[in-house]
């Protein structure tokens, strides 16, 4: 009796701190999508201020980031969850280190559109409303998907992947085609690229979400199977 009631406890502290780590990690997630909301948003308006507080505030999110790898590991040392438990542990450690790399990439983007407002003399641009658009529906789909444990909807991730990748590749032949026609505005058509490879390449963090999330529910890795 004792040893089952130990164990009954053991269970309910454990799944305490889970729920406690869950709402950690929906913190940091949130904290993420509002940092590339005020991207999408400082680009569109060319809002200097903006971008200095996407800058200036990523060490918030780095922060959050060690706080949950660390809540992710003292579970693993004093409860040692086992199956679905030990999987979500293990799949929220990846996908977290994948959330504070994204921020990364949207302070990379602040820092390329702050060079970009500097060029006033450029009369074409790239315009972006449809990639940041597709990038924050691939963030929301991944954390629902995580949320609801839904590895359809996860699947429907790397289909949108395939759309980013596109746009991106536009953004190139356009790129080549202004530095063909005249190189004076190397270094601003250069950053306009790298906005794009930027939010290509956080469309592949977000398929590495999905991938966690296929394998949070059905035990199974998926890697390279949607290449």
């Amino acid at each position: 009796m004792f040893y089952k009631e130990n164990v009954v406890t053991h269970r309910i502290t454990l799944h305490r701190e889970i729920d406690k780590l869950k709402n950690k990690f929906m913190i940091l997630g949130s904290m993420v999508e509002d940092r590339l909301q005020k991207t999408c948003l400082a680009m569109e308006n060319k809002d200097p201020e903006l971008l200095r507080e996407i800058i200036s505030t990523d060490w918030e999110i780095d922060e959050l980031e060690i706080e949950v790898e660390e809540e992710c590991l003292k579970i693993l040392a004093l409860h040692q969850p086992v199956a679905s438990d030990l999987r979500l542990i293990v799949s929220i450690i990846k996908i977290n280190n994948e959330l504070e790399r994204i921020a990364d990439i949207g302070v990379n983007i602040a820092k390329r559109i702050e060079v970009i407002c500097k060029e006033t003399k450029l009369s074409v641009i790239i315009e972006y409303q449809e990639m940041f658009t597709k990038v924050l529906q691939m963030f929301k789909m991944s954390l629902d998907a995580l949320v609801t444990e839904n590895s359809d909807l996860a699947r429907k991730i790397f289909l949108k992947d395939e759309e980013i990748n596109q746009l991106r590749n536009l953004a190139y032949q356009y790129v080549i085609k202004e530095l063909d026609a005249g190189p004076g505005h190397a270094e601003c058509l250069v950053n306009f690229y790298l906005v794009a490879r930027h939010l290509e390449r956080i469309g592949d963090r977000l398929k590495n979400i999905a991938e966690e999330v296929i394998y949070l529910v059905e035990g199974t890795i998926v890697r390279g199977e949607n290449n």
